[in-house]
């Protein structure tokens, strides 16, 4: 199993450096130490067509506080990388998955400041290095569909039955051997997670971890109709508080300004014709507004917005 996801360059705590310094023989201190965070596995169905149960989860943020992180689960030595200090699962409110909701564990790791760690840990912070895999043992192979041991039904993984995806549910997980770089993982959302910061948790934080590029893509477009709808609310309202001023001197600026903050678009379209009339009538002008594919009115005087 596998997956996506990283936090990188977490600051390192003494609460961070006492649960590191369990797994270390000399007591390390804080500028010796790197620490990242990685999404492990979560409970989304992977290319595989395996899934883990919640339980599944929580078992495996047991078993992997103090492995290894290798490449390609290769279980040689000198591929050890960085160990896992902490981990937990993390359960996400509004996101659901086969029914479920979506959760995922989360496991913080830490590898020395070395000399040969130099480039990985370039690599980790400039993104090359981000998919990881985990290497596990589960017990129990459920079919989505029936329920009964999975590849012993009637049942294949990956095809449709009534509308509904079969896949296997993975539990009873009895070990948790490893997580490795890979290139591929086989759950699509695994990897080193991205510092949120004070973003984390916000949707931009989320397609940003653990989305793909073309929903990354779509986002910040999104986010630049966003800045222009904004822009636009903004001139707007400026310009029913210059009307409603020059309508009626006595209206206090602070209040037009409260009111008009309030407002949406339809609610100040509305403001800036009543208004832009009763400013046109003091001012002693007239306002139209002029549909091309109709006759125009002889009074040329007129302003045609």
């Amino acid at each position: 199993m596998s997956e996506k996801g990283k936090e990188a360059g977490i600051a390192v705590t003494a609460e961070e450096l006492a649960r590191i310094n369990r797994f270390a023989k000399k007591e390390l201190r804080a500028e010796e130490v790197y620490t990242f965070a990685v999404k492990l596995c979560d409970n989304e169905v992977d290319r595989d067509f395996e899934r883990f149960d919640r339980a599944a989860l929580e078992k495996l943020a047991e078993l992997f506080v103090g492995r290894t992180g290798i490449f390609d689960h290769s279980w040689s030595a000198g591929g050890q990388t960085a160990r896992i200090y902490r981990a937990e699962v993390i359960e996400e409110e509004t996101r659901t998955t086969a029914g479920d909701k979506y959760c995922w564990c989360k496991g913080w790791a830490y590898m020395l400041r070395t000399e040969k760690n130099a480039e990985l840990i370039a690599e980790i912070e400039g993104g090359i290095k981000k998919e990881v895999s985990v290497g596990c043992s589960a017990a129990k192979r459920s079919c989505s569909i029936c329920g009964k041991d999975a590849g012993l039904c009637e049942h294949e993984r990956g095809k449709y039955y009534g509308g509904k995806l079969c896949y296997a549910v993975l539990s009873d997980i009895t070990d948790a051997y490893e997580w490795s770089f890979v290139a591929v993982p086989a759950q699509r959302a695994a990897g080193v997670v991205k510092r949120f910061g004070q973003d984390e948790g916000s949707l931009k934080a989320m397609v940003r971890a653990c989305g793909s590029r073309a929903q990354v893509r779509e986002l910040e477009e999104l986010e630049k109709l966003s800045a222009l709808g904004k822009s636009y609310l903004g001139a707007l309202r400026r310009e029913v508080r210059r009307l409603m001023l020059v309508a009626d001197e006595t209206l206090d600026g602070a209040v037009a300004e409260s009111v008009t903050e309030k407002l949406g678009e339809r609610e100040l379209l509305e403001l800036k014709k009543a208004f832009g009339a009763r400013a046109a009538k003091k001012l002693g002008t007239n306002v139209q507004i002029v549909n091309p594919r109709e006759k125009r009115e002889e009074n040329e005087r007129d302003f045609c917005v």
